[in-house]
């Protein structure tokens, strides 16, 4: 049996068809009208960085409290140009050219002995102190932004929530409060040392590090897994950890200047 649809029917849903909104408009209505406002990353932070926190070398204990002496790289993954310019390393060449700062880049400052203050500076820009070097990096959230002016010693940082569990498929756990990392990527440094004795990385370099809160019997720390990624002078990445202790307080805070040596 045939079915027929007459013709004033057809012309109805024809106009209806042809007159009808754009789905995305309609999810936009419904959005603005129905949804809640996404929450800032200030809000959404699934881990509390803030406070002051003091570094725990365990570690490189002769490279990351101590300045190596010249040539001194073993195990580093130097390609033969990185090692000539570490062979040609003049600390007091880079104080007169006020470079002295050339080791306290983010891949330098978080593995020095230090002391950091985190804060909110807006509900998407997250503030990290060091008192060593007196040096500042804002971690940004959101999409990254183009580059304006000179490069910095700490680059451009862009930070994003990575939770551990994403609550999606078949047995995928669901994010679990008070777990989670803070994923920063930053570029834009200006050329500057993995080490203080003149161990370079160059404009081109990505520095990747994955922030996480410890707890054990009582103390809180902050683990700072870092990756850097150089083409020009790694033959591959160079990765490393740093350990922090939370502070009740700023006992201890100590801002000292930029040293070459």
């Amino acid at each position: 049996m045939k079915y027929r649809i007459p013709i004033v029917f057809g012309f109805v849903v024809s106009a209806m068809l042809l007159f009808a909104p754009p789905l995305s408009a309609l999810r936009q209505v419904r959005g603005e009208r129905g949804a809640p406002p996404a929450a800032s990353p200030q809000t959404a932070a699934p881990i509390d960085l803030t406070g002051y926190w003091v570094s725990l070398v365990t570690d490189n204990w002769t490279y990351r409290v101590l300045t190596p002496p010249k040539g001194d790289y073993l195990y580093l993954p130097l390609n033969a140009e990185a090692r000539r310019v570490a062979n040609a390393w003049d600390p007091a060449k880079d104080e007169a050219a006020g470079e002295q700062c050339k080791g306290y880049g983010p891949v330098g400052v978080m593995r020095m002995p230090t002391r950091l203050h985190i804060a909110w500076q807006d509900e998407k820009t997250l503030k990290l102190e060091a008192d060593t070097g007196t040096q500042t990096r804002l971690l940004h959230f959101g999409p990254p932004e183009p580059p304006t002016g000179p490069r910095a010693w700490q680059g451009y940082s862009v930070a994003e929530w990575q939770l551990s569990g994403n609550g999606r498929g078949r047995g995928s756990e669901a994010p679990r409060p008070g777990t989670g990392s803070l994923k920063v990527t930053t570029t834009q440094m200006r050329p500057g040392y993995i080490h203080k004795n003149g161990v370079p990385y160059s404009e081109n370099a990505v520095l990747t590090e994955y922030f996480t809160i410890v707890s054990d019997r009582g103390v809180t720390y902050l683990v700072d897994t870092l990756m850097l990624e150089d083409p020009k002078y790694l033959i591959q990445s160079f990765v490393r950890s740093a350990q922090f202790k939370k502070q009740s307080d700023a006992t201890g805070w100590d801002p000292i200047p930029c040293s070459a040596k």
